[in-house]
């Protein structure tokens, strides 16, 4: 277990599993530091080789309720200019760890907190969890990521009415429109995360990081170019040992039977 900004979030992990935790009762305001210490937990979840998945969780109340405002509403042009590229940064910590990540959501996910779920590969939420982008009604618009990603996930149109009206969206509409993936008891949020990234832990962990950065990075350009990065990284997974232990179980023993060590 290692401490990344006591009192704000920690990183712990067990059987291959990490979990992000955020901790600044009452509503995981985020900060800068606590903005600071998401990106270095990502960071650190990324490096280590006893991670296979991770899980970003606010606890069993409440998500993030967004960017602290009363540190915002102080700034200056200068002053948010100087600060809107880390603002900016955390959620792309984030989003670049090259392991499946989930979003564990109950309660509030809103502002910068939904942005920071958006950040995730998936979003499991508890049926009192709401989730939105209020920045409108600040007179602002999202600024860690949530112009781009909400329109990626649930589409152009859609995004615009959720940023223009700045209106929550309650578990069941964010299933529906594809803004999370799954719906469970609150009290059960946890456990369907862990349950969701339980399939990866054994995996071939450069086949699922390139499987990852390939989507990713794919979404983000023109179709061949988006062919010639998967074709890059495709190849590049015929250099690790997970392959050959793939490939030689496959022969022998059919589908699904390999012992993968992550190398």
């Amino acid at each position: 277990m290692s401490e990344t900004a006591p009192s704000t979030v920690s990183l712990t992990v067990e059987s291959g599993i990490a979990t992000i935790l955020l901790d600044r009762p009452p509503m995981n305001a985020l900060n800068a530091q606590v903005q600071g210490a998401l990106a270095a937990a990502a960071a650190e979840a990324g490096q280590r080789h006893d991670v296979s998945g991770v899980i970003v969780y606010g606890g069993e109340k409440v998500f993030a309720a967004g960017a602290d405002i009363k540190e915002m509403e102080a700034m200056s042009y200068t002053d948010m200019a100087d600060h809107s590229r880390s603002l900016q940064d955390f959620t792309r910590a984030l989003a670049r760890i090259p392991k499946p990540t989930v979003a564990a959501i109950t309660g509030y996910a809103l502002g910068g907190g939904c942005e920071v779920a958006l950040a995730c590969d998936f979003r499991v939420a508890g049926r009192n969890a709401k989730l939105g982008q209020p920045e409108i009604l600040l007179g602002i618009i999202p600024g860690a990521g949530g112009t781009q990603r909400l329109a990626r996930l649930v589409g152009p149109a859609r995004a615009k009415e959720l940023i223009f009206s700045g209106r929550f969206v309650d578990a069941q509409e964010a299933l529906a429109i594809g803004l999370v993936d799954e719906v469970v008891e609150a009290e059960d949020v946890y456990a369907a995360a862990k349950a969701r990234l339980a399939p990866y832990v054994d995996g071939p962990a450069y086949a699922i990081a390139a499987a990852k950065e390939a989507i990713d990075r794919g979404v983000e350009v023109d179709l061949e170019t988006g062919l010639e990065i998967e074709r890059m990284l495709f190849s590049s997974l015929f250099a690790t040992k997970d392959r050959e232990i793939g490939m030689r179980s496959f022969v022998e023993n059919g589908p699904g039977n390999a012992k993968f060590q992550g190398a």
